[in-house]
């Protein structure tokens, strides 16, 4: 059903770092990047998201994104990679996974494009691989992280909270980052109605995503809910265009034990998004969910 190409050199080389079964957002943004012409896929990542909710996180994340693509029927071959089960224990320790393994091996290729690296969860893999191999820093990554509280006072945040320290690393590296905090995430509201008629129709994932969103709803969430907070599909938005929202330089802060900002002025920046475009990013996907179920029916 494509009716357009993107060149091959054109396209946008990215890894995606999920913690997938955490909740039920992780999953539009996981199909999103799979069916966007545009990026070059070379892998997901699995990602653990503490130790609360279950005591095999990452694992749980990486069967729901095999889940994800067995529903797609996808027919390229996709590469998953498990990234570290659990936090790191200090800002000097690393932990070893095939995920860190991932982004070291696609940092140091000889390709010349960009390398953008999504964050849906902790950024444990991507400290990880830069206390792994600290020259990747000099290398041009892009890192997507949607997490931190609001600026500039910042507090607890749940994708910070499962590995502060990685968050640290990575803030005092000077890897590229752009940063999708809580206030701005949260800009993304879908409701249940919405989504019924724009997504539930289009094939088993379809049925999924939807169904799935309004069983965690109605089971994990107290108040009453009839729509839901897809937080993680900016990622995939600021991807594919990065001026998909207003964005400002700030110096780069660390964080406290109580997860607060502790702003200094060592110069290095980062970027922190302000706002988010969410009509860009969800009529996209319901284009390209449309358009990939039209064309298993050809």
């Amino acid at each position: 059903m494509t009716t357009f190409k993107i060149p091959e050199e054109k396209k946008i080389r990215v890894i995606i770092n999920t913690d997938a079964k955490n909740e039920v957002d992780d999953q539009y943004a996981i199909v999103q990047a799979l069916l966007t012409e545009c990026f070059d896929l070379r892998g997901f990542i699995a990602a653990h998201f503490g130790e609360e909710k279950s005591e095999h996180s990452m694992l749980d994340s990486y069967d729901e994104l095999m889940k994800l693509i067995a529903l797609m029927a996808i027919k390229k071959a996709v590469r998953v990679e498990k990234g570290a089960p659990k936090a790191m224990e200090s800002e000097d320790e690393a932990v070893a996974s095939e995920g860190a393994k991932l982004i070291v091996e696609e940092a140091l290729n000889n390709d010349e494009r960009p390398l953008y690296i999504a964050f849906l969860g902790p950024l444990t893999d991507m400290a990880s691989a830069l206390l792994i191999a600290p020259e990747i820093q000099e290398k041009d990554i892009k890192v997507i992280w949607i997490g931190g509280r609001d600026w500039p006072q910042g507090g607890w945040e749940y994708n910070l909270s499962n590995d502060v320290n990685a968050a640290n690393v990575v803030f005092k590296s000077k890897v590229e980052l752009w940063q999708v905090p809580r206030n701005v995430y949260r800009m993304m509201p879908v409701s249940f109605a919405e989504l019924s008629e724009r997504v539930r129709p289009y094939g088993p994932i379809g049925k999924y995503l939807v169904d799935s969103v309004i069983d965690f709803n109605n089971v994990a969430i107290k108040r009453p809910a009839e729509y839901r907070i897809l937080g993680d599909s900016p990622a995939i938005g600021l991807i594919m265009y990065e001026d998909c929202g207003k964005w400002s330089e700030k110096t780069a802060p660390s964080f406290d034990e109580e997860m607060k900002y502790v702003h200094g002025d060592q110069g290095r920046k980062i970027r922190v998004y302000e706002t988010i475009d969410p009509r860009f990013i969800m009529e996209d996907f319901y284009a390209k969910i449309s358009r990939f179920h039209k064309s298993d029916l050809l």
